[in-house]
This record gives structure tokens, sequence and C-alpha cells, in this order.
């Protein structure tokens, strides 16, 4: 369908526009340098210093995917399998409309009831991973030198879009379609359309010495040949011989994000995805039944006949059966999901103890391994984590939370004074569908259960050498160098972060849940009577 060109969008509007401007006293005419240029990408000496107001659709996106997979994962992570199977089931049916139409009624079935908040943190911990991956690298080397930039969107709503638009890419300002709010959730209807929101803002603000970064044809390709002194225009001919951004050039780092699709759900795979639910459920409950109740020897290969696969690189040191008969050895492993300790307890075949400071009672109960809970508290985590060492084999984390990403946040110290030595264990995890891990407290106690229900999940476990950690071990108890402790626990993590090819951060838990969720990562647990 051949779109109108800005003026004609709606009825009478040049008139509404006359008439506005002259009553607030702002009358504009074109300036006489106004041009609209055909070339695909301006020179970047061109854009620096300048004020550049950039169509998000046709610059900085690839546009490979429909917008489907964007409101699948709305659907998903911020309402339920259920609304993202109402969208799934109604999608057909919506393209039969024109596009716009089709658009307004995603929104309306992605966001109906959906509480403000949830929206606003699936648009900061879920969608940036799947715009970040369209990103195109001609149109991010257009911006990247201007002083100012305005992103214009004309097809997702402002709330979808700002989250990544203004973390990731450094846009300062970015407009698009609103979407009612009533009582703190959303309605479903756009209440501000992008292309009156963008006209808005240019008389408003002083934006006739900016560039414009259009599509040919689109909506806002007349409005921006207007309002801007210079504009440049990209077509699709063009845009076939870009390239999507690589991850190792994104402007920032995509160390956390959240949600539980591990693909893109375009309409393809989302159609496969929920016809294949009911037969993950049940592969995940003959997984967790079979590690839960049955010996490792046993356990791993019905594992394996089910499709899940577990690498065992290196074994235990060959010194390790004695020195845990006079005590247990200490494992520092990096944390990739809430199954790593039992990965590695069936690596070793032997039992271990694992710590933990935030894990649901059910986890703990459903834990095939023993668990013991720490308090935060230095000084008595220290003495509970050396009396568990003293008692057997004890596996520590001390990333002390997830990281999906090949990073390695920074590692607490405290490990580094309860024993001589520590056995680094490298663990890297692949998903398929589905990751088991999540930042939700409501959710966190199905993270297992969701990585057993990958059709084929992997566990990569392989035990490198120890490290000496003598020089913190044998200091005073009270009077511990705090700079050796950390520069052993450093140490560690280049030795993991050697072995897996991971990236070294200084992150850490409570970065990734101020950023991920709001707050610090703390679940309260009721003490018991």
């Amino acid at each position: 369908m051949v779109k109108k060109p800005y003026p004609f969008h709606k009825p009478f509007s040049p008139i509404r526009r006359l008439l506005r401007r002259t009553l607030s006293g702002r009358h504009h005419r074109r300036s006489s340098t106004a041009t609209a240029k055909a070339t695909p990408v301006p020179p970047t000496e061109k854009l620096q210093g300048q004020t550049v107001i950039v169509d998000v659709e046709a610059w900085l996106l690839m546009s490979r995917l429909s917008t489907f997979p964007y409101f699948m994962l709305v659907a998903v992570e911020a309402g339920s399998f259920l609304r993202g199977l109402l969208l799934l089931l109604t999608y057909p049916l919506m393209c039969l409309f024109s596009h716009d139409m089709c658009l307004k009624a995603m929104i309306m079935v992605s966001f109906f009831g959906l509480r403000e908040k949830e929206v606003l943190r699936v648009s900061k911990a879920v969608l940036p991973k799947l715009f970040l991956e369209d990103v195109a690298i001609q149109g991010l080397e257009a911006v990247k030198k201007a002083r100012k930039v305005v992103a214009v969107s004309t097809v997702f709503p402002r709330v979808m879009i700002d989250g990544f638009l203004k973390e990731y890419l450094g846009v300062d300002t970015v407009v698009g379609r609103e979407v009612m709010v009533v009582g703190g959730r959303y309605v479903g209807i756009i209440t501000d359309d992008a292309v009156v929101a963008a006209e808005e803002m240019m008389n408003k603000g002083k934006y006739d010495e900016g560039v414009g970064l259009v599509g040919v044809g689109g909506k806002m390709h007349h409005l921006f040949s207007y309002r801007c002194k210079e504009t440049y225009a990209v077509s699709e001919a063009d845009k076939a011989a870009w390239q999507a951004l690589p991850r190792d050039k994104y402007p920032k780092p995509l160390v956390f994000h959240d949600g539980r699709l591990a693909f893109a759900p375009t309409f393809p795979a989302a159609i496969a995805m929920y016809t294949y639910i009911p037969f993950g459920i049940f592969l995940a409950i003959v997984r967790s039944m079979a590690y839960s109740l049955l010996p490792y020897r046993v356990s791993v290969p019905i594992g394996a006949l089910t499709g899940m696969r577990s690498r065992i690189i290196a074994g235990p040191p060959a010194d390790a059966i004695e020195k845990d008969k006079a005590g247990g050895r200490l494992y520092v492993c990096n944390h990739r999901t809430l199954l790593d300790p039992i990965t590695v307890a069936a690596g070793l075949r032997k039992p271990v103890t694992a710590v933990t400071y935030s894990v649901s009672p059910v986890s703990e109960l459903m834990a095939p391994i023993r668990t013991a809970r720490l308090t935060r508290d230095r000084d008595e985590d220290r003495r509970r984590m050396a009396g568990l060492l003293a008692r057997g084999n004890l596996v520590v984390c001390p990333e002390g939370t997830t990281c999906r990403e090949p990073y390695l946040l920074r590692f607490s110290p405290l490990f580094t004074e309860l024993a001589a030595e520590v056995t680094p264990v490298a663990l890297e995890t692949r998903v398929d569908m589905f990751y088991g891990t999540s930042t939700k407290p409501a959710s966190k106690v199905l993270d297992p259960l969701y990585f057993m229900m990958n059709p084929r999940p992997e566990y990569r476990v392989e035990f490198l050498e120890p490290v000496d950690t003598t020089t913190v071990a044998d200091g005073e108890e009270d009077g511990h160098d705090k700079s050796h402790s950390i520069h052993v626990a450093n140490r560690v993590q280049r030795v993991l972060g050697e072995a897996l090819a991971f990236e070294l951060t200084g992150q850490t838990r409570k970065d990734k849940y101020m950023m991920l969720a709001g707050n610090e990562g703390i679940v309260k647990v009721k003490a018991k009577k």
C-alpha cells in the first residue's frame, strides 16, 4: 500500500498547523539552504558537532525482523506466556489490516492491562539485546559524533525503545508513539502519533539548523526536509549493503540482560516454542527427578538420553582424594545458573556443599546437594564457610550472581581466606530456547526448571589447576591484609577468564540488580521459629 506524504496524513492537518503557529506567534519559513539529498551515508565530519534528527527504523536499525518479535517479548516478559499465545493466535488476523492498523492491534494485545513499571523493566532489561543485534554499522557511524541526537520512531511506542536508545546508543531525546496509561496500567490505545509528536517537538525547539536522517518515502521524509537545514535520505536498496553491528563494537557492552526467551521470537519460532512447551515441561520433570533421586552415575546417563549434554574436561586434581580425608577441598567457580554446584558435584562424583545468599526455600528443598545460607555479615559468613569446609568439599561462586554473557563479574575475596589453595572450576552453559536465570523474585524458583526445559541444554565443566592462596590463608585471623585477599581473588578471576575466554569486569551483583530490577537483589526470608 502506498503511503501518503506527511502533510496529508490527516484531513486539514496543514490548516491546523498554520493556525497553531499563527496563534502561538511562531511563523516558520523553510530555509533556503534546506535540501533533500539521496546520499546514503553523509561524511562523518559533516555531522560532527551537529544536532542530528534520525529516523530510527530507517537509519539505526537494519529492520531484518518484523515488528512481531519485539511485541512478543513485551507480551511474554512483561505479561505471561498466555498473553504471548493470544498475540500469536491473533497475529494472522492482524496481518489482514493495513500496516498501521496491524501495529495498533499488536500494541493493544501486548500492552493492555500491563503495569507501567513492568513494561519499563522489560524495555531496559530485555528488549535492548534484540535491538542491538539489529543495529546497522553505517547508521550508527553517522550519528555517533553528533553533538545532540534526537531519535524518532514511527513504529514502536516510545516506552519500548527509550531505554535501548538512551542507555546503549547515547541518544539524547526519543520521540515515538505514546500509549495511554490509567492508574499505573496501560490501556493499549495510542494517544499521540510519532509524526505529530516530532512536529510539536520541532515547533518548541530550535531544530532549523539540525541535520535530518530519514528513509526515502517514509512518514518523516517530508517533515525532515521541511524543517531541517539539510536532509539525507536512505533507500531500501542502499540499506541492502549495510552490515549489522558486531558485538565487540557495541557502544556499551551488553553485560546484563533479563528475560526467559533465549531466541528472537519470530512468528515461526514462536509457533515452534508453544508447540514444544508441553513436551518441555515433561522433560524438565523427568530430568529434575533423575538428578534429585538417583546417584550421579545413573542420573547423568539418563540426562544424556533426554538430550541434556554435560562435558567434563580435565577432572579433579589427582591429590584431591587425599586432601579430602583431612577436610574438604574448596572449589571456586563462575556463576551461570543455580545448577552450578550440582554440576560440579556430578563431575566430582562425590557430595559437596554449596553456599547461597538469596535462594528460595523451595529451591533448597529440591536441591540434591547440601546447601548453606550466608548472612552477608563478613565475619559470620567466614566462620560458617570455614566450618563447612572442615567437614567436606565446598563450592562457592564469588561473583554472587549469575551472568549469561561472556563476562566475569568482580570476585568477592572472602573465599581466599578459607584454604591454602583453591581449585577453580570453569563453567559454560548453552541453551537454545529458555534462559535458566531471572531477576524477578517470584520466578527465581523456576530457574532450574526453565533450564531443564530446553531441548538440548549443555554444561561444560573444566577443573583447572589449583591456585595457591597461602599469602592470605596464613595471615592473622583478625588482621587479614585486604589487598592480598583482593589480589588473590583477581588472580583466580583471571585464571577462569582465560580458560573461558571471558572478559573481566568490575561489575557486581548490586550493579546487575540495580540495572535490571531497580533493587539490590536481596530476597528477604522470614526466620524459622
